[in-house]
């Protein structure tokens, strides 16, 4: 050793790496949550024995445990584990990992699993350059995503991978990944001999919503405030260290759609509390209040139509009232008028009548226009007879007119039939008086 040298330049310093990816399993039994794809007796338990799990896309929300899983499979797999985030990487960086395969095995190495992350992000053909070496045993792929993959991978792709559908997890599983941490001396923070009140561990696992990287990533905040005010984690210290409950949501992915099915569904139900309750969910997660908005409008006409006429201009005044006043302020309207729709009367008797009346137009024949109903704006148009024989419904009494308005071919044909809520009965009393004064006159 010479003068200038460092004795301490070898020495290993200590791990600085965030406190999730210190507690990443190392092992199968480590891993937790996912008993129905992992567990005992399961085929893909079984497969990582064998060492033979084949190409896989795993479709999950964030943390629970895609990237984990694909390292244990490689491991359990002797494969080569070659990572790289579509988020960052694009078709050069594809290459160049494919490049790097192919060197591994030259030199005995065997086969490399790819594992891409996010893979969703990559369009057809970036997804596509992942195919040939797919089918020549070059590579496994393991696909991470957080969308269905029957909507964001391509069907070729598709075809030559196993879907592998994880969960969320649960409470129990979320508390045990927090003990684990506060114990384990060598790779979470046990030795700084904190503990945590049962109280702040419940609304850890609240705040966590199944993804274990975010529980483990407020519980590291949280010690590091406890160690300044004694050895306990409390309610108080876990509210400061989590700040504000990040809720899941993705613009333009399967949760959002869920989040605005939910509610329509619970809409159409007539429960407004889980109406209010899932219309909460979607403006706290920061999607776009006016989505709700126009699905309410869209709701009012579908799911309740005549049966109270006052749902449609309720749901409408609700969106001009959010594109004029905006959030916080707009959530007032929409949820008056959630309560309103959800309270209503239903029925599909508008919908019925519009999608009816599109298919005999689609599917029947196009017919003539009778001729007392064409216009007959030139001395022509009246000399074939265009607008003869009409009566104008105003001046004749009752204020309706025995004159038949469908073509010849569909007299007689009903396309709206009244339902027998709310306005609706009224409604059919006043076609049904109608239909009697057109035989009168």
């Amino acid at each position: 050793m010479s003068l200038f040298e460092d004795p301490k330049a070898d020495a290993p310093g200590p791990d600085t790496r965030p406190l999730a990816e210190r507690m990443r399993p190392r092992t199968l039994d480590e891993f937790l949550g996912q008993e129905q794809v992992i567990g005992e007796g399961r085929a893909l338990r079984a497969a990582l024995a064998d060492g033979q799990t084949g190409s896989l896309l795993l479709f999950g929300p964030p943390g629970c445990g895609k990237t984990t899983l694909a390292r244990l499979i490689a491991e359990a797999s002797d494969l080569r584990f070659e990572p790289f985030s579509a988020v960052l990487s694009g078709v050069k960086e594809v290459r160049e990992a494919i490049h790097r395969a192919e060197i591994a095995r030259g030199q005995g190495g065997g086969a490399t699993l790819l594992f891409v992350d996010e893979i969703h992000r990559f369009n057809r053909s970036q997804q596509d350059a992942f195919l040939p070496h797919v089918e020549n045993g070059l590579c496994v792929l393991v696909g991470a995503t957080t969308e269905n993959p029957a909507f964001s991978v391509n069907s070729a792709l598709l075809s030559r991978c196993r879907v592998v559908p994880l969960r969320a997890l649960d409470d129990a599983a979320i508390a045990e990944v927090v003990r684990r941490a506060l114990s384990d001396v060598e790779r979470g923070i046990g030795a700084l001999r904190l503990e945590i009140t049962e109280a702040a561990l419940e609304r850890l696992c609240l705040f966590a919503n199944g993804d274990a990287r975010r529980a483990l990533t407020v519980l590291e905040a949280a010690a590091k405030i406890a160690l300044q005010s004694g050895e306990t984690i409390d309610v108080e210290q876990l509210a400061e260290a989590a700040q504000h409950r990040a809720l899941a949501h993705d613009k333009s992915g399967d949760h959002h759609f869920d989040l605005l099915s939910a509610f329509h569904k619970s809409l159409r139900n007539s429960d407004p509390d889980a109406a209010i309750y899932w219309l909460a969910r979607f403006l706290e997660a920061g999607a776009d209040a006016t989505q709700a908005a126009r699905r309410m409008v869209a709701m009012a006409a579908e799911d309740i139509g005549l049966a109270d006429p006052m749902a449609l201009q309720i749901a409408t005044s609700a969106l001009v009232a959010l594109e004029r006043m905006g959030m916080p302020e707009g959530r007032l309207p929409l949820a008056q008028a959630a309560l309103y729709l959800a309270s209503a009367p239903k029925s599909r008797g508008v919908a019925s009548a519009i999608d009816a009346a599109f298919a005999e137009v689609r599917n029947g024949r196009q017919h003539e226009i009778p001729l007392h109903l064409r216009n007959a704006p030139t001395k022509l148009a009246k000399e074939l007879g265009h607008g003869q024989e009409y009566r104008y419904a105003p001046d004749e009494p009752g204020h309706v007119a025995d004159m038949d308005c469908l073509p010849d071919g569909l007299v007689g044909r009903r396309f709206y039939v009244p339902g027998a809520w709310g306005f609706e009965p009224k409604v059919r009393e006043r076609i049904d008086d109608i239909a009697r004064r057109r035989k009168q006159s």
